[in-house]
């Protein structure tokens, strides 16, 4: 009986858990904050030989958007390489793609050694501190944002979350593994557990 009633809590507790983190993920990821502020950080994605995978280009579609809106001064574009990318890293493609869509170079900075989306956050808040910044606007898919969101606030940065546009139709299977996969990467973050297989990026 008594290991019954503990089975019972322990499910209750995490059925809470995974309800709370559902309800605060969707209501970041329909909630638009992008305000003027100091810089645009655009996560990383995958990038193909040197172009933006469809993610990344929505990513980066939504921050030149938010560039000529004045939003801010300055955009950084975040993400590493592997060895596979023979040297191209999603921080580079994407400011060339952002020079391509006509923002200065001397307004980019592109971050291009992190691996997943802590090692961004990290570099991200050194960019920010050697740089000043007092507010950053960030941008990447809805249901990303608010784990962003939470590693930046726990660096200390003060930031604002701006949804890239949906691409197209995403099935239901698809939208709640993403919800899954985000649930378990915050879970096991605040756990201070460390799933390697959890830190792929989106690449469609």
């Amino acid at each position: 009986m008594l290991l019954r009633w503990l089975l019972g809590v322990v499910l209750v507790v995490v059925v809470g858990w995974m309800g709370w983190l559902y309800f605060q993920i969707n209501a970041v990821a329909a909630r638009d904050e992008a305000r003027p502020a100091d810089a645009i950080a655009v996560f990383g994605a995958a990038e193909y030989s040197g172009r933006p995978s469809p993610v990344l280009h929505a990513r980066l579609d939504h921050a030149v958007e938010l560039y000529r809106k004045q939003i801010a001064p300055l955009v950084i574009t975040l993400g590493g390489g592997s060895d596979r990318d023979l040297g191209m890293t999603e921080g580079g493609v994407g400011r060339d793609y952002l020079l391509a869509n006509g923002v200065p170079y001397d307004q980019i900075v592109a971050e291009t050694e992190s691996v997943d989306t802590e090692e961004q956050v990290t570099r991200l808040a050194e960019i920010a501190r050697q740089r000043h910044l007092n507010s950053i606007v960030l941008v990447s898919d809805g249901t990303h944002l608010f784990r962003i969101r939470k590693l930046c606030e726990d660096a200390g940065l003060i930031v604002y979350t701006s949804p890239r546009a949906a691409l197209g139709h995403i099935d239901n299977y698809d939208l709640a593994m993403r919800y899954f996969h985000e649930m378990l990467s915050y879970t096991a973050l605040r756990l201070n557990m460390n799933f390697e297989w959890m830190h792929g990026k989106s690449d469609t």
